[in-house]
Formats: structure tokens, sequence, C-alpha cells
């Protein structure tokens, strides 16, 4: 019976270990019951309310992509430098074709001329075609205005006329289709020939139609012509045939071809039958070419 006893009796360290085992059941059961343990309390990345969050936080992100982008304006094709054209995502084969298109006077009208002239992709041209500008007189034209002989045009000498060489944008703008613009392009063409050697040089001005330039002529002629040192037609290569005012590279590449499948070109009529050649670029070649 005492051995039976004992076994109910507990020193003082037994009885302070009996004590914190009941508190930390008793605190295990409190908490239980107070906190909820369930799945629905778990964070759940798919409610509405994240979803909502998670979109307003990529639209901001867009938003500041977007805005750290440079922003693109309008211009006119014809002027794209070689950063330009970088910047817009061209080739430098691409860059390349126009420069040599402009480099011969000749002047980009179009979004399709642009696409014909560099040869980008259509993928490319639709992404920067819509910043294109072209000058209002090329996008609007006016209405051409009809002159007869009946309406006061009198044919003026050759002792009336001024010299195209020296005429100022004042005295142009007085012939009629001619405005800011069009003489300050004059005067500019004029200075890059160094000087006009023959009026039909001035149908080579870009934008200035051929009945602006028949009125003009009227009022203006070369009395001092710049001295053109000529090159042999039957000697030249296609570069220097493209060096002609108002002739491209590709009509200069037809001419050249045209000449040495002959070997030798006797008469400048013989060009005629070349694609894309005018009675006004032949009169053109002859001014900087001979055939002696």
């Amino acid at each position: 019976m005492e051995n039976f006893k004992s076994h109910f009796v507990f020193n003082k360290s037994q009885r302070n270990g009996i004590l914190f085992l009941l508190l930390l059941i008793v605190g295990l059961l409190v908490v239980n019951h107070f906190v909820d343990f369930s799945e629905e309390n778990v964070f759940n990345t798919n409610s509405s309310e994240i979803i909502a969050i998670q979109k307003e936080l990529d639209s901001l992100r867009t938003a500041e992509i977007a805005a750290r982008k440079p922003k693109k304006y309008p211009f006119n094709p014809n002027f794209i430098t070689d950063f330009k054209g970088y910047t817009l995502g061209m080739s430098s084969e691409e860059i390349d074709r126009l420069k040599r298109f402009r480099d011969k006077d000749q002047w980009v009208n179009s979004i399709k001329d642009f696409q014909k002239v560099t040869k980008v992709s259509d993928s490319l041209l639709a992404e920067i075609s819509p910043f294109f500008k072209f000058p209002d007189w090329v996008t609007n034209p006016k209405p051409k205005k009809k002159y007869y002989k009946n309406n006061g045009f009198v044919e003026k000498s050759f002792q009336q006329k001024i010299d195209l060489n020296i005429a100022t944008q004042e005295q142009l703008r007085k012939v009629s289709g001619i405005g800011e613009a069009l003489s300050k392009r004059i005067i500019t063409y004029r200075e890059k020939l160094n000087g006009f050697s023959n009026d039909s040089q001035l149908y080579n001005v870009y934008g200035l139609n051929p009945e602006v330039v028949k009125r003009a002529l009227n009022e203006f002629t070369v009395k001092t012509p710049k001295e053109i040192v000529k090159m042999n037609l039957n000697e030249v290569s296609a570069s220097d045939i493209a060096t002609v005012p108002g002739i491209s590279f590709e009509l200069a590449k037809k001419i050249w071809e045209f000449r040495t499948l002959r070997v030798q070109i006797n008469d400048f009529s013989e060009l005629e039958k070349i694609d894309g050649m005018s009675q006004r670029k032949l009169k053109g070649i002859q001014l900087y070419l001979t055939l002696d």
C-alpha cells in the first residue's frame, strides 16, 4: 500500500513541470479556439482585388515605358539623315538609295515614291509613313490656271529680259505662280549649279511646273551663262552621267548600257530609244556631254 501511494507523490520540480504542461495545453486550446486556421484565410493571389491591382501596375509600367521612348514628330522624308534613318529602323542600303536619289535633285512626293526609291519593307513603311509630312503644294495642289495669248501676255525681247543669274527673289516673285518658297528654291538651285548655263535648266527646279517656267522665261533669260566642261558620252561611266542635273542614276545606267551595247553613240537622237528619256532630259544631257 505504501509503495502504491508513492507513485502519486511528486516533488516540487515534478509539480512545476506538470503545471507548465497544463498551462501549455490550455494555451493551445485557447489559440485553437480564437484563431481560424481554415483555408479561406490563406492569401489568394487570384482574387479579383489582386488581379485589379496587378492590372493597374501593368498599365503604369506600360505608360512609364512609353514615356521614356523618344517622341516622333512629322517630318519630310526627303530630308532623312543617316542618324534619322537609323532611328527609324532603315538599313544603310535603304538610306543610301534615298541619298543617291536626292543627289540628282529628285524628290519623293508620296509614300509610294518613298518605298519605290528606298525599297523599305511594307512593315517598316506602315510604321513610319504616318509621320511623313509633304509640303501643302504637293498634297493639295492648286488647280492649274490656263493662260492664253489674248490675255495680255506680251513676249519680251532678249534685251528686255532680266539675267536669270542675277535675278533676286523679289524679282522672281513677280511671276505669277512663283511665291516665297519657289523663288528661294530657284536661287538655291542656281547656287548649286554655280550659275545657270541655259534657260532649260529652270525646268529642273523641283515644284516649278512647265506653265510657270514659260512665264518666268518671258521675264528672265540666261545672259551670263556658266561655262560647262563637257564630258565625252562615249567615254564616261554611269556615275559620271548621273551627275547631269535631272538625270537619275537609274536612267544614267540605262544610257551607259545602251552606249556599251552599241560601242559608240554617233548622234544624241539615238538616246530617244531609251525608256524614260524625254526631250527635256535629252537637252539637259547635251549641255553637259559631247560626242567628240
